[in-house]
């Protein structure tokens, strides 16, 4: 019986499905479309910031696991832990649609205000306590931080992978697959580690990311906006806290990390879209590389050549190994 506990994931992927080609036809009709930067001549036929529909999608997934845990099976919900986390979610897509609307070609949100609202945006975490102190850290052990964890731990965590997780974006369906890859693992995570609920949850934006994919992979008819990249990181981080599996949250989060790094490494002005040549093969855009995207472009040109679709890939591929290594540690 319990398994009618994952109607919710269905609702989600429904309600996904079939609102985001109104969401296209409106965004078309409206002119509120963005270029398709990897594409020859750049083509302002993408519509915007589809995020927001994926963002509800979940939230009224999840209503639906808590209605069917309160009605029909009766059991306690975590309702505290759950509103808690999509008040964060919720939080943090508003703010990456109001970044997405005032547009990054006239710069967005400075980087100080995004990091200061994603730190606000934790907010709902930081209240209820969340998570376990102790945290199990290579070399040292295990380790208390007591109150340090939810006033200092939490909210960096948080504004951390939510506004991390955009750097690593820019190509057809790599945001999308990348959390589908993400979301699936720590949902077979927090379910082996007692916390099942945690998992539908999870599953919910997984179905609705699903849903999206369809038309975000290349070649895109919506692109997902930071209204879903700020989601996504977020939920990450409120899971790996409210599952306590930190650690492995961190290690399949190694690719935005190395990917940090590098925009680090260009004073964050190197932009991750590539060159476009005569035949509308990617080439390097600049002489160095900056970011995982440069990275999978310079090695598909080593044996062969570089397309959009095939850097998505190899980056879905870097991503998988990650999550094996994450595996080996349950």
């Amino acid at each position: 019986m319990h398994y009618l506990l994952l109607i919710s994931v269905v609702v989600s992927f429904v309600l996904a499905a079939g609102t985001l080609p109104y969401w296209i036809r409106k965004c078309q009709s409206i002119g509120l479309l963005w270029e398709d930067m990897n594409k020859k001549g750049h083509p302002k036929n993408v519509a915007a910031s589809g995020g927001i529909v994926v963002v509800m999608a979940f939230i009224l997934g999840v209503f639906t696991y808590v209605a069917l845990k309160t009605f029909l099976f009766g059991g306690t919900v975590r309702a505290l832990e759950i509103f808690s986390l999509l008040s964060m979610v919720l939080i943090i897509g508003l703010i990456g649609l109001v970044d997405d609307l005032l547009g990054w070609r006239n710069g967005g949100l400075s980087n100080r205000f995004r990091l200061l609202l994603a730190l606000i945006a934790s907010i709902p975490l930081v209240v209820i306590n969340a998570g376990v102190h102790t945290i199990a850290l290579p070399f040292f052990g295990a380790i208390n931080f007591g109150i340090l964890y939810p006033l200092f731990l939490i909210p960096i965590g948080v504004a951390g992978a939510a506004t991390t997780y955009n750097f690593l974006a820019g190509y057809n369906g790599l945001e999308a697959g990348q959390g589908i890859l993400i979301l699936s693992f720590l949902s077979f995570v927090a379910y082996s580690t007692g916390s099942p609920w945690l998992a539908i949850i999870s599953l919910c934006m997984v179905a609705s990311l699903l849903a999206f994919y369809i038309y975000n992979k290349y070649p895109a008819k919506v692109f997902p906006g930071d209204s879903l990249t700020y989601s996504i990181g977020a939920l990450i981080a409120g899971m790996a806290i409210l599952g306590n599996f930190e650690r492995i949250a961190i290690v399949v989060f190694i690719p935005y990390i190395l990917e940090v790094i590098l925009k680090v490494r260009g004073k964050l002005k190197k932009h991750s879209f590539a060159k476009i040549d005569s035949k509308g093969n990617l080439k390097m855009p600049y002489p160095k590389v900056y970011g995982l995207e440069h990275l999978a472009i310079g090695v598909l040109n080593k044996f062969g050549k570089a397309t959009e679709k095939g850097v998505v890939y190899l980056i879905y591929l870097i991503q998988i190994v990650f999550i094996l290594v994450g595996f080996s540690m349950l």
